[in-house]
């Protein structure tokens, strides 16, 4: 691999620089300059003379975590050495060949970048207002022969973005055209996007009844009405906060018009109302008419006109009050938009008025010396006879007991009868 060449001949690099800018003050790698005879690509200094004494030289006690953090907040890598001594640290930027910093020395002419450090042992690299470009391997090293280092990964992540040049705003299609929804985002790592209706509502999707959508693009075969709705593209990646943005989907069709009773009936001097459903997009114009082709004003001692609104959907509605022999016939209820017009017609027939009659019935016997009233009252409606009740309890009770009482006194007079014929074919 090209890396490990890359990464030696930085290293060969640095190791001239440091021994060129310290040689005349036994600088940063000191008496130890003369041995070094060359740089093993894995990074590993090979000396050309006997080898220091290993407990003596500087060891980490700890390796070099790496660290994530958002795009311009702050970050902070740590390298912690013991038994320094009279060695010095350096911090390097592993993918470009950076020199940042050389013991208590900022090297790098980046502002953003900075060092700290504590008792001569912990040793802190700063980066300010993260970006993009500080993504990488950090190397913390000690100059030591061969020299000795640790490495940290900063991970840079990136909340994501709705890239608006890219995707689709607001859209009016026609009915039974095809409709591409596009949402692009970009972020780190790579988004994750999807598609949803925003008030909830299923999508009709390849033949299906679905809720999300996952892809950056939604398409629609042969959309109709019920596609018509505000969705909302959604980008996330596990990094605070997902992003959303709404495109509303209009589709434009000519008016529709159902109408739940064609015929109706009232009665003179009866409140009546007619309905009618309609449903158009751009929003259709309503109104009613008469038989003759007269637009009926709302507002009027005769007519109220009231219209409800949802959606595409409208429901029209004409109560006529008082009817009167001139207000039968027919009624027509009209829809018209851009795309065309549509009309429906309700006919209104007069029916006989509902009538009220009273029933009084009477039961006597001149045995039990008792009469039996109920009286009861009965409305004829105009569709037919009344339907058939139940007599009261008290008329009820008078019925039984007339019932019982006759037929006593028929077996008593037989009774009587027979006693009697009898008698006479005694005396005889």
């Amino acid at each position: 691999m090209a890396f490990p060449n890359k990464l030696a001949m930085f290293v060969r690099k640095l190791f001239l620089v440091f021994v060129v800018s310290t040689a005349h003050s036994g600088g940063y790698f000191g008496a130890y300059g003369r041995h070094v005879r060359n740089i093993e690509p894995n990074g590993i200094s090979v000396l050309n003379g006997a080898d220091s004494n290993q407990d003596s030289l500087p060891r980490f006690t700890e390796p070099v975590l790496n660290v994530t953090v958002t795009v311009g907040r702050d970050a902070l890598l740590a390298c912690v050495v013991d038994n320094l001594k009279g060695f010095k640290v350096a911090w390097v930027r592993v993918d470009t060949q950076t020199i940042l910093s050389i013991h208590h020395n900022v090297i790098t002419q980046n502002p953003r970048i900075s060092l700290s450090y504590n008792d001569h042992r912990s040793w802190y690299l700063h980066v300010k207002n993260v970006q993009e470009v500080d993504r990488g391997w950090y190397m913390c090293q000690v100059n030591t022969d061969p020299m000795r280092s640790r490495k940290g990964y900063l991970e840079v992540v990136v909340s994501p973005t709705i890239i608006d040049q890219e995707t689709s705003s607001d859209m009016v299609v026609l009915e039974s055209t095809n409709v591409s929804l596009t949402c692009k985002a970009t972020g780190y790592p790579e988004p994750y996007v999807m598609w949803r209706r925003e008030d909830g509502e299923i999508i009709r999707y390849n033949g299906e009844n679905v809720n999300v959508v996952d892809g950056e693009v939604l398409f629609i075969t042969k959309v109709s009405r019920l596609h018509m709705g505000v969705y909302l593209c959604i980008a996330s990646n596990g990094v605070p906060p997902s992003i959303s943005k709404r495109v509303q989907l209009k589709v434009q069709f000519p008016p529709m018009l159902s109408i739940p009773n064609q015929l109706e009936g009232a009665y003179i001097g009866q409140d009546v109302t007619l309905e009618c459903r309609t449903e158009a997009f751009p929003t259709s114009i309503n109104y009613w008419t008469t038989e003759r082709g007269d637009m009926i004003i709302s507002g009027s001692d005769k007519y109220e006109a009231v219209s409800t609104d949802n959606g595409y959907k409208k429901y029209m509605m004409l109560k006529i009050r008082k009817v009167s022999k001139n207000d039968f016939g027919s009624y027509k209820c009209v829809a018209k938009n851009s795309l065309g017009e549509t009309d429906g017609v309700i006919k209104l027939e007069e029916i006989p008025a509902p009538t009220t009659i009273k029933i009084i019935t009477h039961h006597s016997t001149s045995q039990i010396k008792k009469e039996y009233e109920y009286e009861s009252e009965y409305t004829l409606p105009s569709n037919g006879p009344p339907p058939i009740k139940e007599p009261p309890v008290g008329g009820s009770a008078g019925s039984n007991v007339f019932a019982t009482v006759s037929s006593l006194l028929l077996y008593v007079n037989l009774y009587l009868f027979v006693c009697s014929y009898l008698y006479k074919l005694v005396l005889r």
